[in-house]
């Protein structure tokens, strides 16, 4: 087998798709199937089957996946490090991340990086939830992802950075506005707006009003949390939200951020195959955010420890 017999079994299983990654390597689909079955011949062993709907991995398959993923991640992470040493100082910093966290976690530190390392680039690829960071960095695209934490995830580095609180996020005129804080009870049956029930905050919040005996009705579906803030100071309904630093403060008359001191914080921060081979460039750019963070909002307690 070939490394690159390896990434298109990779690129297969990501994509549940022979065409899909045909078009994506301009080649036939008959050459992508000609590597899988080169791997499934030398295994001895069937990796994918086939359904009306595209491919899956066999359990065979799953596990080679898994392999896969974080082998050549290593490998292309290693390359890329020897390739920039050989240039110097140049180089680049990969990080994948959702579309509102730059403005809310990054914006102080970019400039400051750039600031110190002007001949550094840094490239940004949006992923529309930590899942999808995730499989960015584990695929080898990214050095890093800025992602909520959840679960541990095996080949993952997770550090946080971050604690947020929770608040609900109402417009001024809403009978709750002049509230100095929300208990649970005050959410049962409340229309709120919410994130899509496969993001790692959606799937804490329902965790918490569960176990609470809190059932909440979400009619309004939003992909990112500044759109959910956004809607709920328009008027359009109410938003349990993490407490971001840039809807705090005067500029925003007609929204009131409330807060839900009993439900545990949300972690952010990130994620990263292995802090000590993690290329100089990006490691820096990693600390240099959460020294940003550090100074705005509540540092994350380190792993191990009680969150406060």
């Amino acid at each position: 087998m070939t490394l690159d017999d390896l990434r298109v079994f990779a690129a297969v299983c990501r994509a549940g798709s022979l065409s899909a990654v045909a078009r994506d390597l301009a080649c036939s689909q008959s050459a992508v199937s000609q590597r899988v079955k080169r791997l499934e011949r030398e295994l001895g062993l069937t990796l994918i089957e086939r359904h009306p709907r595209g491919v899956a991995p066999t359990k065979a398959g799953r596990h080679l996946q898994t392999a896969v993923a974080t082998g050549l991640g290593g490998i292309d992470h290693a390359l890329r490090t020897i390739a920039e040493l050989a240039r110097g100082e140049g180089g680049s910093v990969r990080i994948t991340t959702g579309a509102t966290s730059i403005r809310h976690f990054m914006s102080a530190a970019v400039v400051d990086f750039r600031q110190r390392f002007p001949q550094v680039s840094l490239e940004f690829q949006t992923g529309v939830s930590s899942r999808n960071c995730l499989e960015a960095l584990t695929a080898g695209h990214v050095d890093l992802a800025w992602i909520t934490l959840g679960t541990p995830v095996r080949g993952v580095d997770q550090r946080p950075v971050v604690d947020l609180p929770w608040v609900l996020a109402v417009a001024a005129n809403d009978p709750l506005a002049a509230r100095d804080r929300i208990e649970p009870a005050d959410l049962q049956d409340a229309r709120l707006i919410g994130l899509p029930q496969n993001s790692v905050s959606r799937s804490q919040l329902d965790d918490w009003l569960g176990k609470s005996g809190i059932r909440p009705v979400f009619d309004t579906s939003v992909t990112d949390w500044d759109t959910a803030i956004l809607l709920a100071e328009l008027g359009l309904g109410q938003a349990v939200v993490p407490a971001l630093p840039e809807w705090q403060g005067p500029g925003h008359p007609g929204l009131r951020l409330l807060p839900l001191p009993d439900l545990p914080g949300l972690t952010v921060g990130w994620a990263l195959r292995d802090w000590d081979t993690l290329c100089p460039l990006a490691r820096a750019f990693a600390d240099t955010v959460a020294a940003h963070c550090g100074r705005g909002a509540t540092p994350a307690s380190p792993p191990g420890s009680a969150t406060p």
